[in-house]
């Protein structure tokens, strides 16, 4: 039987418990709203991925398919017709934890088309156009951390769009991407904008870190260093916001009503069956940050998931003397994060053409029927 208690206790330690997965089914059969209600979910985001599947095995998209395949053959604009109605649904589930958090909490993300990961300009203007058409205080735009993105990213904020960043696999990415946000924020206020209304959340993948270092250590037969790197990356990472936001810089902003970009832990998942399957969440406890879960990864916490007070500002010393391990037994850590980061676009866009494809098969199909 579920133990709500486990994730409520992870909420009072400051973490906000995100789903990774909506789905229009999740939003029919109530299952979103029952997690709002009983297990503390205050976010949720959407990818291409669960659309997809949702697409190729059901019918629940057949109706709204017909409907807007009659209005246009663009398959990118049937895509976004189809998400944007499941966006605004969950927005409008999720308004009452944005709602009695002040904004805080209480966002959905709806993700750019992935192959523009590297056009500043087309990201920036589909992510107004997402900030518009969805038209809810509480969405955040998914834009991935490549240099281009950064660029973008700032100019969203300038904008007073709300953005999830994605795709942050290094501390020397995450810094430009903290800087971004900072400098979206002053050039916001300097024209006169309200720095109340915007916020951010820098969307660190964490699984995928050891993945990578392990692969390379087991070659070089040090699996005493494996499954290491992914938690000491994240605590660097929130020393790195611990100091960013709490400057002079940041405490003028913060008079302007601006909030700090939390950090967010995705790709929380155990891949490795060695290793304990709540590891990166137990791990990285610490106020003002969020983690985003698949369901299993819920439902393992809820079962046996322990609540470690501040684990994030644990171990910091060790975690600096595992990078220098790491270099010195021959694992390059900018070249691990680098292929993480190409990879990791790579696969987002390859699977948003899948999408695209799985939409005009079903299309063809229900023209047919």
């Amino acid at each position: 039987m579920a133990d709500h208690t486990r994730l409520q206790d992870l909420s009072a330690a400051g973490v906000s418990v995100w789903i990774d997965s909506l789905s229009r089914e999740m939003l029919d059969s109530g299952q979103l709203a029952s997690l709002i209600a009983d297990d503390s979910v205050v976010g949720v985001t959407s990818n291409p991925t669960i659309f997809q599947k949702a697409l190729a095995e059901g019918d629940l998209y057949d109706e709204q398919l017909r409907e807007v395949a009659g209005t246009t053959d663009d398959t990118v604009e049937v895509f976004f017709a189809l998400a944007i109605d499941d966006i605004r649904e969950a927005c409008d589930l999720m308004r009452p934890v944005w709602d009695r958090t002040e904004g805080i909490d209480g966002y959905v993300s709806l993700e750019v088309d992935p192959t523009l990961a590297y056009d500043r300009e087309q990201t920036f203007e589909q992510a107004l156009r997402f900030s518009k058409e969805v038209d809810r205080p509480n969405l955040y735009v998914k834009i991935p951390a490549t240099e281009p993105g950064l660029g973008a990213i700032e100019d969203c904020i300038a904008k007073g769009v709300s953005i999830n960043v994605t795709l942050i696999f290094s501390l020397e990415r995450y810094a430009a991407v903290a800087e971004a946000y900072l400098r979206g924020l002053e050039r916001l206020v300097a024209g006169g904008g309200d720095a109340g209304k915007v916020l951010s959340v820098a969307s660190f993948f964490v699984s995928r870190v050891d993945t990578e270092a392990d692969k390379r250590l087991d070659a070089l037969g040090r699996t005493d260093l494996q499954g290491k790197l992914a938690v000491a990356n994240a605590r660097l990472a929130y020393q790195h916001y611990l100091d960013v936001f709490g400057d002079d810089r940041w405490a003028y902003l913060a008079r302007k009503g601006a909030r700090p970009q939390r950090c967010l832990w995705a790709s929380t998942s155990a891949k490795n069956p060695t290793y304990r399957d709540v590891i990166y969440v137990e791990e990285l406890i610490g106020p003002d940050t969020v983690n985003t879960m698949p369901l299993e990864t819920v439902r393992a916490f809820q079962d046996h998931g322990e609540v470690k007070s501040n684990s994030l500002t644990a171990g910091i010393d060790e975690a600096n003397v595992l990078l220098a391990d790491l270099a010195a037994a021959g694992v390059d850590y900018h070249d691990v994060v680098a292929t993480l980061e190409a990879e990791g676009v790579q696969k987002f866009a390859d699977s948003f053409v899948e999408l695209l494809d799985g939409i005009r098969a079903k299309v063809g199909s229900l023209a047919t029927a």
